[in-house]
């Protein structure tokens, strides 16, 4: 699968731990976002990176830090047709993919440690969307989306 991943400063040596796993795991990268964890990086760059990748067609999936996680979905979420579950756990983020057919994790690297932001990432990657009854919410957030965004 190929992922993209992009983080500001704060979460750029998570990210870094995550690109290798993510590697390990014989996916494919596209990384972006800080280049260093001491030069100050906006996130909001970063999440634009995200779900412009995925929008595009670039990546099947995307993983968005900084770092509580917060400012970054938001940002990522202010895109059409992306759906951003900000998780704290494995279980937010098998869910986030099951009911709600998540194509983006954000999770905060001052908020999560390595061994659980690995085991969110492969549940996040592995889970399938459930479809049937958690599809008509999904249709639910299109509609609302075509309504809203100009």
């Amino acid at each position: 699968m190929k992922i993209t991943i992009a983080s500001d400063h704060a979460g750029y040596d998570l990210r870094q731990k995550v690109i290798a796993h993510l590697l390990e795991a014989g996916h494919e990268v596209i990384d972006g976002g800080a280049t260093s964890a001491d030069v100050p990086f906006n996130y909001v760059e970063a999440g634009q990176k995200v779900a412009e990748d995925v929008l595009s067609g670039k990546a099947d999936r995307g993983i968005a830090i900084c770092g509580t996680g917060i400012g970054i979905s938001i940002v990522v979420n202010k895109y059409k047709g992306i759906r951003c579950g900000l998780c704290t756990n494995e279980y937010m983020a098998r869910m986030s993919r099951q009911h709600n057919d998540a194509n983006v994790l954000a999770f905060g690297a001052r908020v999560v440690g390595q061994a659980l932001a690995f085991a969110m990432v492969d549940d996040f990657l592995s889970e399938s969307f459930a479809g049937e009854r958690h599809q008509v919410r999904v249709n639910d957030i299109k509609r609302q989306e075509e309504r809203l965004f100009k």
